[in-house]
């Protein structure tokens, strides 16, 4: 039996995924991280890699032919040359690098994604300012370090990761805006995600009892390895994430890029990823009402009547897409007498929204929505889900599997069969 492992680290704990060649899954592990040093978060990472992958049986383990880890997206530290980090990670939403933004915009172009303060090369250009800077070795994301743990090959990347540092995925090189700057040297080497890189080291065979002969793939980031794992194929297939927030992702036979509105794009094979996200979403939601009661009311309102309620349900002001304006004002009112009534008029107006994204989405020039796949806590509502069908007038289906873990196992059977 061929098994094939997906791993999925998190900031709070990780998961993984194995699954045989038919992608059935045939074991879930899960580690929560708990208050970890901040001052020693590699180290502790590699703790938790091993300790994550002891979780899984050997007799699993002796039949693994691949590996693949995802990543949160700009994450990311540096390294010295025997992979050791000299400096602290930066977390996804660690932003001093606003510092850095003057720096960028002087050699990035207009509304490039990496004009952000919490993108990777804004990470980078920070780093750059430290004292330790004359140390550097390699600068890398999450999953390319934890990938360098299993294979001992430092200075790989994929192009989900590398997106956010500038990489261009459409000519699948780095700018020559890019290739100019003095810490050009320092960058990984871009692989497509699910590509095999090496085998796993020595070492780690003998300590878990990996076969010899088992290949390490580069991963992805976490949220294109949930969308992975939906099953969404074909150009106008979407992913609507329905969690605190209101997340979009499109499949698309051309690239959109609109940073204004938060919209960029990842390559996706010969297709394009593209999407944006929305204030609103969940946490509004359970904002008003407990979980049971959200389950109850729903149940009492009929999804073939939408609400003439016009809200915009946004917890405080600001949105991003896919209307971009930092002080819109939530619109909750009026409230009706009766809660589900209320509710209605949340559940559809957030169906709206969603509506009008994907509109956005293909004003702006990507193929035209077909399906939408639907994942995250309110995927389970199927009132919203009707709601939302009657909005799209488009099949809405609950995705089959929306782990992370899982579709970076599907990356990892990729890979060995590449």
């Amino acid at each position: 039996m061929a098994y094939y492992l997906g791993i999925d680290f998190g900031t709070s704990g990780a998961r993984a995924i194995v699954i045989n060649q038919d992608r059935q899954i045939c074991l879930q592990v899960s580690l929560t991280f708990g208050q970890a040093s901040y001052d020693n978060l590699s180290t502790h990472w590699q703790e938790f890699l091993a300790s994550l992958l002891s979780k899984i049986g050997l007799e699993i383990r002796q039949q693994i032919r691949a590996i693949a880890i995802n990543g949160t997206s700009s994450t990311v530290l540096l390294c010295d040359s025997q992979g050791k980090a000299i400096a602290e990670p930066l977390f996804y939403n660690d932003s001093r690098g606003k510092s850095c933004l003057d720096q960028i915009q002087q050699i990035a172009p207009a509304n490039h994604v990496v004009n952000s303060s919490t993108s990777s090369l804004a990470k980078l250009l920070w780093y750059q300012q430290q004292d330790y800077w004359q140390e550097e070795k390699y600068f890398l994301h999450q999953a390319d370090w934890l990938g360098f743990l299993l294979h001992g090959k430092l200075g790989v990347s994929d192009y989900h990761n590398a997106l956010k540092l500038g990489y261009d995925p459409q000519l699948l090189t780095y700018p020559n805006w890019l290739q100019q700057q003095s810490f050009y040297p320092l960058l990984p080497e871009v692989f497509a995600p699910g590509t095999p890189i090496k085998e796993v080291t020595p070492e780690i065979s003998d300590r878990f009892g990996f076969p010899s002969d088992c290949l390490v793939c580069t991963g992805t980031t976490d949220s294109i390895a949930a969308f992975i794992a939906s099953g969404a194929n074909q150009p106008g297939e979407a992913v609507t994430s329905l969690g605190s927030t209101l997340v979009l992702k499109l499949l698309s036979k051309t690239p959109v890029s609109a940073s204004q509105y938060g919209i960029y794009s990842h390559r996706f094979q010969d297709l394009w990823l593209t999407g944006g996200a929305s204030n609103t979403g969940g946490a509004v939601l359970k904002y008003f009402f407990s979980d049971p009661q959200l389950k109850q009311l729903s149940a009492q309102i009929d999804p073939t009547q939408l609400s003439d309620l016009d809200y915009y349900p946004l917890l405080e002001h600001g949105e991003r897409f896919p209307v971009n304006d930092p002080n819109l004002a939530p619109r909750l009112e009026p409230r009706p007498k009766s809660d589900s009534d209320f509710l209605a008029g949340l559940l559809t107006s957030m169906a709206r929204i969603e509506a009008q994204g994907y509109a956005k989405l293909q004003k702006l020039g990507a193929s035209k929505l077909i399906k939408v796949y639907t994942a995250g806590g309110g995927a389970q509502n199927n009132t919203w889900t009707k709601i939302r069908q009657n909005q799209l007038q488009l099949p809405v289906l609950v995705a089959p599997e929306t782990q992370a873990s899982y579709g970076t196992a599907l990356l990892a059977m990729q890979g060995s069969h590449s």
